[in-house]
């Protein structure tokens, strides 16, 4: 199992790289305060501030680090968004060159970085990441055509920036500003220390309305080794950040629309289709909820 999985980085169509140090991070605060907490879904409220105090630290000591935080801010705080729950959504993945759709229900927890997804079609059919392991329950191999290991929690790496650049390893480079949808962006690139996830060498830049710190668009490349063996990345591709709806205080797009990118950083050719909805938090959990299901087969 590489060492990366639960942030599973960047997918070959469009996705992120993130940061172990995340789910570390939570070990060990549970680790140090010896807390047994039966309803998974939510977690003590001295971890949360604890975890966004240190944020805050960082991020407010560089200039790129400013714009980050303020974004986080602007959607709704990272406390929220530790402290709300479970994060529960459809996401329904769709390529217009024909190629395979992904489309599940599914049920993150963003603090421990686990996700269950469940088919659309299928309610016995199921995989995902327990924190340890990727697994896959269901009938036969078609219920999910496509790399249930990898994709077990790049949706929420898709678009739930700015929350997920807290972690170590996350280096901020402030840009230029740009002009887009004839409005000024901050501009910011995110690289990432060697050693951090399963493709360090990807980058997004994090575009940012400047009046509002909302976040407009993402431009990124993906260089994840299980598709590109020899090296290298695809084109750098440029992601529109479609309606931002209010999930219990939090601002999460509902769309997300990708591009090959063009000149002068702008969006082209219009190439996958994403969205997002049935947004909304779960308070309760059972405690096994997140577990590897019995039956189901552990992926390698």
């Amino acid at each position: 199992m590489q060492k990366g999985l639960f942030f599973l980085t960047l997918l070959a169509v469009a996705g992120v790289t993130s940061c172990k140090e995340q789910t570390k991070q939570a070990t060990e605060v549970v680790a140090e305060e010896n807390e047994v907490i039966e309803n998974i879904a939510l977690v003590p409220e001295k971890w949360i501030n604890n975890r966004v105090a240190k944020a805050k630290n960082k991020l407010q000591g560089s200039e790129a680090g400013k714009v980050i935080w303020n974004a986080m801010e602007a959607h709704g705080g990272l406390s929220k968004w530790y402290g709300n729950g479970a994060l529960a959504f459809r996401f329904n993945y769709q390529p217009l060159d024909g190629k395979t759709a992904r489309d599940s229900y599914q049920v993150v927890d963003t603090w421990r970085n686990r996700a269950v997804h469940t088919s659309v079609t299928d309610s016995t059919a199921k995989f995902g990441w327990d924190g340890k392991a990727a697994w896959v329950k269901a009938k036969d191999s078609t219920a999910f055509a496509y790399d249930t290991k990898f994709w077990a929690l790049t949706p929420i790496y898709l678009f739930a920036h700015p929350f997920v650049l807290d972690g170590e390893g996350v280096n901020l480079e402030l840009l230029p500003q740009a002009t887009y949808i004839a409005k000024t962006n901050d501009v910011i690139k995110v690289t990432f220390d060697a050693g951090t996830g399963d493709a360090p060498d990807d980058y997004y830049i994090l575009h940012f309305d400047t009046d509002t710190h909302l976040m407009t668009a993402i431009r990124y490349i993906v260089s994840y080794p299980a598709y590109f063996k020899d090296g290298g990345h695809n084109p750098e591709k440029f992601m529109e950040v479609g309606e931002l709806v209010n999930v219990d205080g939090l601002l999460l797009p509902s769309e997300l629309k990708t591009h090959w990118t063009v000149e002068n950083g702008q969006p082209g050719e219009y190439i996958t289709k994403i969205e997002v909805t049935d947004l909304h938090f779960e308070k309760t959990l059972e405690s096994d909820f997140f577990d590897v299901p019995e039956g189901a087969k552990i992926l390698e």
